[in-house]
């Protein structure tokens, strides 16, 4: 049978003395910042979950935790920032931690707004908020404020907003990396589309919007801005994409690169499957299971990941310890981008267990 690990153990692995470990797990103060976090990675080094953080704090109240997300079909990005944030519940089970998700359309400013508007009157004590539409969070962010609830971000973070703290890739590096890939992979004299998801609400995701400025940024610098077009498609709607879409390609022939800036790349590498278009390069966004696919299908080039699944566990994480000693966060933290294709997509584990370490 393994050996239980003792406190004198976790002292000695963490450099402190077992009377500060005791302190820890009993929540009772006199523990400095730095020893509190030594302690607490030697927790989930060793994987001491049974009595993690128990405390009568802990002991005496549930604390709810509200999700804010868009709602998803199996194998989608927003799928594993919701398991990431699952699989943090699991592991701080011994808090008594009540996690309620209020999903709405990311293709529907209405339905972000609706939903968003429920929030507060569920009475939560944290709000991990993935938010689609700026106006739509801003108006949320300024009522959890005047609440005195706090809030993290993840997937993008809002500026003119105060959240705890937020798990984000930067999206202006993302759309500059996404010009940079498409340009180093099609002839120099090429044009290339951006290929932008219809939204209900005219209104665009507040990622797109920076990821878009981004790769702007990219094409002007090299002399390129003039050879990009632009080109509407349905997420929602995918039959619709033979009109808009149309004979594009036919009228532009010397296209040879296409961007995605959201997670629906998979729509148009069908598309290109569908009309036997070839000779055309494709750069996405994320690592779903549709865009996996058509990677390994080749019919994209490149992924930019952003591991959403650690998002979601270290949003849970930061909200809790928050929760529990009011310990401060740093202002954003920035994921790093994976640049994802054919050669070594299955080094990757979006869709199996993930490390889910700090992001430093």
């Amino acid at each position: 049978m393994e050996q239980k690990i003792r406190i004198k153990d976790i002292a000695r692995l963490a450099g402190v003395s077992a009377g500060t470990v005791d302190r820890v797990l009993h929540n009772r103060g006199n523990v400095s910042p730095a020893a509190r976090r030594a302690v607490e990675a030697v927790f989930e080094q060793v994987d001491y979950r049974p009595n993690i953080h128990l405390s009568g704090i802990s002991l005496r109240r549930r604390y709810k935790i509200v999700a804010a997300i868009p709602e998803f079909s199996q194998g989608e990005y927003w799928e594993c920032i919701r398991r990431g944030i699952g699989r943090a519940v699991e592991v701080y089970e011994s808090l008594r931690i009540d996690c309620r998700f209020v999903f709405y359309d990311q293709f529907d400013l209405y339905s972000c707004r609706e939903a968003f508007g429920r929030i507060a009157a569920l009475s939560p004590d944290g709000v991990i908020i993935g938010p689609t539409f700026r106006d739509e969070t801003v108006g949320l962010a300024a009522r959890l404020d005047e609440l005195g609830i706090p809030y993290v971000y993840v997937d993008s973070v809002i500026d003119g907003t105060s959240p705890l703290t937020a798990f984000a890739a930067d999206p202006h590096t993302c759309g500059y990396l996404t010009g940079k890939l498409i340009d180093s992979i099609t002839p120099p004299d090429a044009e290339f589309v951006l290929f932008q998801a219809v939204r209900v609400g005219r209104a665009s995701a507040n990622t797109t919007i920076l990821r878009k400025q981004g790769l702007m940024d990219y094409l002007t610098e090299h002399g390129l801005a003039n050879n990009l077009h632009r080109v509407p498609f349905s997420v929602m709607h995918p039959e619709r994409n033979d009109e808009l879409i149309g004979d594009f390609f036919e009228r532009h022939p010397c296209v040879k690169g296409a961007v995605v800036l959201s997670s629906r790349s998979s729509v148009i590498a069908a598309y290109m499957d569908k009309h036997r278009i070839e000779g055309v390069k494709l750069v996405g966004v994320d690592l779903t299971e549709n865009n996996c696919r058509e990677i390994r299908r080749g019919y994209i080039d490149f992924v930019l990941g952003q591991r959403p699944e650690q998002q979601g566990y270290l949003a849970v994480k930061a909200m809790i310890h928050h929760l529990l000693y009011g310990d401060s966060a740093k202002a954003c933290n920035v994921m790093p981008l994976d640049i994802v294709t054919r050669e070594n997509l299955d080094l990757y584990s979006e869709f199996s267990e993930v490390a889910y370490s700090d992001a430093k």
